[in-house]
């Protein structure tokens, strides 16, 4: 149901502010409850109409009674001129995603890898209605069955609203595949796919698997894939049908039939697009309002040339602001997701040591460093900087892998100053516990380090990366140095906002608390625009959303 959220009366304010963001003009009081929030920026609500009168003093906005006429008294040189509809949270994004996905905001919580982005966080989530992920990226198979149990279990078999996140393993590519046959197996329906650089197999497996056409003719998916991108080639070949290259032997394989197939060729691979700007971890940096209109019209080429509807376009992305939001759903977003702000939430999978250094970071406090999941590539992720050195650390073993063909080839002095001072163990105890875990998850590697000594100073390196998101999981304090912390600048920037209010505590920050009051701050935002546009004067202390407890 639409705008029933509700608050804490008693919930704190910015210093100075009243909670609604000013006083209400004369005649609003028809509007303003106790417990809802029908406030808005400068007093005037945002889940009403608003009427619009101008005269020689310029224009103002009035209340409106049931008749849509105006509820007070007004000026003989006054008329009324427009009206302004509601804004609601849940309309400020495309509402085809809400119906193809069953949930009531156009927001999604985004899938922290590592399990950061917990079962518990993914329940909470999507009970409120929120569209959200698990960060199944960096786990086993068998952690990410357990966790899709606990999820299920939480939300039942009818919860839609909810899903795991496909990441590109190009070091064990098997694994995709096994994760698409577990998703497939457990019923999960939705599905963010990230940090491919080309189509995989186990993404067009998972789009393909399963698809039907309905009475009414439409081609029905079993699998909804979110494609993760940032940038124009990339985004192509999902904004397309499934090349035959793929489909051919996913057919002669048995895992699709012909008719799939078929069905395949006339539909995108992704039915939703995620532009991802400055985000945390895998990053291209790109500016959200240069990239997201660039993949929109994308979008619309694509389709236009298949004969299809095309794909909903949302963002992710330095989005930790209500104005973040507001000026994301403004620039053509069909729905928003927000990554780094979610870490420092209760529900994350991040220790405690962690979350409180997110809670301290300002935007500036990031940085990027290699990552370990392709680390030979050359490929980085945005993390955490303030507190740690586990950016400068990964770039000097980068440098090292680099300079060296092997690590008997490094000088024995700079050996013992990498194991001394960034590895923190020697090496053969690194390489030990390297094949160990290997022995388990792919012998392959084993064999191949042993036969060429730069694959093994590859993965004693990433041996180190690998353990510093570990660290900051456990809250391994004695390696605080290490932690890495997958962050953008956003978390700054959401830091900022809360400061003097409930949310700036820790302990407060739930996901769904982060949720709601981004959500309806960026309301807020629309609505102080609207008035801008029509001609209110609209100072910019009066605009703001403070947050609150909301449910």
């Amino acid at each position: 149901m639409e705008g029933r959220l509700t608050i804490d009366p008693v919930a704190p304010a910015r210093p100075g502010q009243a909670r609604n963001g000013g006083g209400a003009p004369e005649g609003w009081a028809v509007f303003l409850g106790s417990s809802e929030v029908q406030g808005g920026p400068g007093g005037i609500p945002i889940r009403a109409p608003v009427g619009l009168v101008a005269g020689s003093r310029g224009v103002r906005p009035v209340a409106l009674d049931a008749t849509g006429g105006v509820a007070s008294a007004i000026g003989p040189d006054e008329a009324l001129v427009g009206v302004l509809p509601p804004v609601y949270p849940e309309w400020l994004g495309d509402r085809s995603f809400l119906s193809a996905h069953g949930c009531r905001f156009p927001y999604v919580v985004g899938e922290m890898a590592r399990g950061i982005a917990s079962a518990e966080m993914v329940v909470q989530a999507a009970r409120a209605g929120l569209m959200t992920f698990f960060g199944s990226a960096g786990l086993s198979i068998d952690e990410i069955d357990r966790a899709i149990a606990t999820i299920q279990g939480g939300l039942g078999s009818e919860a839609r609203n909810w899903g795991a996140n496909l990441i590109h393993s190009p070091q064990e590519s098997h694994m995709e595949m096994a994760f698409a046959e577990l998703m497939l197996a457990r019923g999960v329906t939705n599905i963010s796919a990230s940090a491919f650089m080309r189509l995989a197999p186990a993404v067009v497996y998972l789009s393909a698997r399963g698809l039907t056409r309905g009475p009414d003719g439409h081609i029905r998916r079993r699998t909804h894939i979110f494609a993760k991108i940032s940038r124009v080639e990339v985004a192509r070949p999902f904004l397309s049908p499934a090349p035959e290259a793929i489909l051919g032997p996913l057919v002669a394989a048995g895992k699709l039939t012909s008719e799939e197939a078929a069905l395949a060729r006339r539909i995108p691979v992704a039915g939703d697009i995620t532009v991802e700007a400055d985000s945390g971890g895998h990053t291209d940096n790109r500016p959200l309002t240069v990239l997201l209109p660039r993949i929109i019209d994308l979008a619309k080429e694509v389709a236009a040339e298949h004969e299809y509807e095309p794909p909903r376009v949302g963002v992710g992305g330095g989005l930790g602001t209500p104005s973040a939001l507001a000026s994301a759903f403004a620039a053509g977003a069909a729905f928003v997701v927000t990554g780094s702000v979610n870490q420092a939430a209760v529900e994350s999978a991040l220790s405690n040591d962690g979350r409180a250094m997110l809670a301290q970071a300002s935007m500036t406090d990031v940085a990027m460093a290699p990552a370990a999941d392709m680390f030979e590539m050359g490929v980085e992720v945005q993390v955490l900087k303030r507190g740690t050195l586990f950016a400068q650390r990964g770039r000097e073993l980068y440098r090292i892998f680099r300079t060296y063909p092997s690590l008997e080839a490094m000088p024995e002095a700079e050996r013992r100053t990498m194991e001394d001072k960034i590895l923190g163990r020697p090496v053969e105890e690194i390489w030990s516990d390297t094949k160990r875990f290997f022995a388990e998850r792919d012998p392959a590697e084993i064999a191949k380090a042993e036969g060429d000594p730069k694959h093994k100073m590859a993965l004693v390196f990433r041996w180190y990366l690998f353990m510093g998101a570990q660290w900051a999981r456990s809250g391994e304090t004695s390696r605080r140095a290490d932690y890495q912390i997958w962050c953008g600048p956003a978390m700054g920037a959401f830091n900022d906002w809360v400061k003097g209010t409930f949310l700036e505590p820790i302990e407060n920050r739930t996901v769904v608390q982060i949720g709601l009051n981004l959500l309806e701050g960026a309301a807020w935002a629309v609505r102080a625009q609207q008035l801008r546009l029509a001609g209110v004067p609209m100072a910019s202390e009066n605009a703001g959303f403070s947050p609150r407890p909301l449910r």
